[in-house]
């Protein structure tokens, strides 16, 4: 018997974008125990799901990356090329398909066969990676550090802190305000006198550098915006129901965290090729290596919004990531479709609390599933900046903790200045971390090649690894490729329980341990621990 049954294909009228368009409604049968993922990062820690899910994937990212792909652990996969709306229950999965693009099927009877079937089928990996520095080293965002107060001599002061206390140079990102003003993409001149000798003393230290930058422009800057809107660049206002771009005369002005300014409209070719001289020109005047590309999220190209080519917010986001492509340094957090591509895909911010730390490994492995294994898990510690003001709240256990968990991820991003928050033995706990790292740096490159030409994840679930073997809820611990199974420190406790699979694992600490067994083991501060199977 087929495990997919269409139950119902039902036409129905509904009122969209001001449009009477048809929708097709198509319920997909669940097996018993048959356990779902859905290319939806931020909510990765809620799968496979347990309990009733649903979101319309039009319009909405959830401040980071999506996929319209859903798998299962028994072979099913729904893909589209356009956005759609689902729900998963304990016995079926519900696709609205406003667009008529839905695709669904079964290939193979596992998550890892259906995984590698619709990577090569709908988005084959490139062959490329990222600059191989963002993997080999830790990367250094200056976020936390400078804020909203970024000047040449303490981002010169912050590079060197690195190297003086014994951490390798890495990929340094200089974060927002290091520009005069949103869509006037050049160094503020009162705080950078002369920043290309800037990034000439970091790169002579070790690091590439990259700019934050982002596809607003404030209205304050009276020369740059009405040259846009002279060429149609911006997304515009849709003053009434039937308005057309042509019709339409007025840019809208998006509200975001840092105010409210007019959006690059990356339909129109004007705002493609403008966007593409600023970054061209920063290389060029600077020497910058590459760009942290933020926002684009899908709500920020509002239903009151026209643009020249009446395209979705999905795709505003997609051509935004296209743009990357021309830099092997990158990274977003906002991403529409773009599986198979070498961009570096970081986390959503994430607050400096233990339960937020446990949503790194299930969220990277949506990532690795959804044709993103170029994962970032977003800063160490935390990227809120209340947390670390006058070190209000902090927990050096939980900044060790994060660190270790990052060390045997594809990325590990610091922004915190651990030697200015840490203790010296919670110090040497995080550089411990960094220095075990570089011992498995050949196997995460290793890795991320494969990844590349075969658009299998980098971090995986044990699910993917051992299929059927009730390991699919297991949200704890992780597989670095499929030898090494990574187990650590989530809870504000020295003691876990370790579930390893049938055969012999080595630990860190040298023990050999039977599989097919769960352990409880001693996690001191110091120890990150991790298991190889013995072949």
């Amino acid at each position: 018997m087929k495990r997919i049954k269409l139950l119902a294909i039902i036409s129905v009228i509904t009122l969209l974008t001001g449009k009477i368009s048809s929708q097709n409604v198509t319920k997909v049968i669940l097996q018993p125990g048959e356990k779902v993922w859905a290319g939806v990062v931020f909510d990765g820690h809620l799968m496979p799901f347990s309990m009733d899910y649903s979101i319309d994937l039009f319009g909405k990212n959830k401040s980071n990356q999506v996929q319209p792909l859903l798998m299962t652990s028994k072979g099913q996969y729904i893909w589209s090329e356009e956005p759609f709306k689902f729900e998963v229950t304990k016995k079926e999965i519900i696709i609205t398909d406003r667009f008529n693009k839905v695709v669904t099927g079964v290939s193979g009877k596992t998550l890892a066969e259906v995984q590698r079937f619709v990577s090569n089928k709908y988005f084959k990996a490139s062959g490329l990676i990222p600059d191989s520095l963002m993997f080999t080293a830790p990367q250094y965002n200056t976020w936390i550090e400078l804020n909203y107060h970024h000047n040449q001599a303490d981002i010169l002061k912050y590079a060197k802190a690195i190297i003086d206390n014994g951490m390798p140079p890495g990929v340094f990102m200089i974060d927002d305000t290091w520009q005069e003003d949103y869509g006037l993409w050049d160094f503020h001149p009162g705080r950078f006198p002369n920043p290309k000798e800037m990034i000439k003393q970091l790169h002579s230290m070790g690091f590439k550098v990259m700019l934050w930058i982002c596809p607003f422009v404030s209205a304050d800057q009276k020369l740059i915006y009405f040259n846009l809107k002279n060429k149609n660049a911006f997304l515009k206002e849709k003053s009434k129901k039937d308005a057309t771009w042509e019709s339409s005369q007025n840019p809208i002005m998006i509200s975001w965290w840092n105010g409210v300014s007019a959006e690059l409209d990356f339909s129109s070719p004007e705002a493609v090729n403008w966007f593409n001289a600023q970054l061209d020109r920063l290389v060029k005047d600077y020497g910058v290596d590459g760009f942290k590309f933020d926002a684009a999220d899908f709500h920020f190209y509002p239903e009151n919004s026209i643009s020249k080519g009446n395209i979705s917010p999905n795709r505003q986001s997609e051509i935004f990531a296209e743009l990357g492509l021309r830099f092997p340094f990158n990274e977003y957090r906002a991403c529409w479709k773009m599986g198979g591509h070498p961009l570096v895909q970081r986390l959503h911010d994430k607050s400096h609390s233990w339960e937020d730390l446990q949503v790194l490994i299930p969220q990277i492995v949506v990532q690795g599933l959804s044709g993103y294994p170029f994962c970032c898990p977003d800063m160490i510690g935390g990227g809120m900046l209340g947390t670390f003001e006058k070190n209000g709240g902090l927990n050096q256990d939980l900044v060790v903790r994060s660190a270790q968990c990052q060390a045997l991820m594809p990325m590990m991003q610091f922004s915190v200045a651990p030697w200015r928050v840490l203790d010296s033995i919670h110090l040497a706990a995080v550089k411990n971390a960094v220095k075990l790292r570089t011992k498995f740096v050949p196997l995460i490159m290793k890795l991320a090649k494969e990844a590349a030409r075969t658009g299998e994840p980098i971090v995986k679930n044990m699910e993917f690894v051992f299929p059927g073997q009730g390991y699919d809820i297991i949200n704890n611990q992780f597989m670095l490729g499929d030898n090494v199974l990574v187990t650590p420190m989530l809870e504000d406790k020295s003691v876990r329980n370790v579930i390893l699979p049938k055969g012999k694992w080595k630990a860190d600490d040298g023990k050999v341990y039977e599989g097919g067994k769960s352990y409880e083991i001693t996690v001191l501060l110091n120890r990150l621990p991790y298991f190889q199977k013995i072949k």
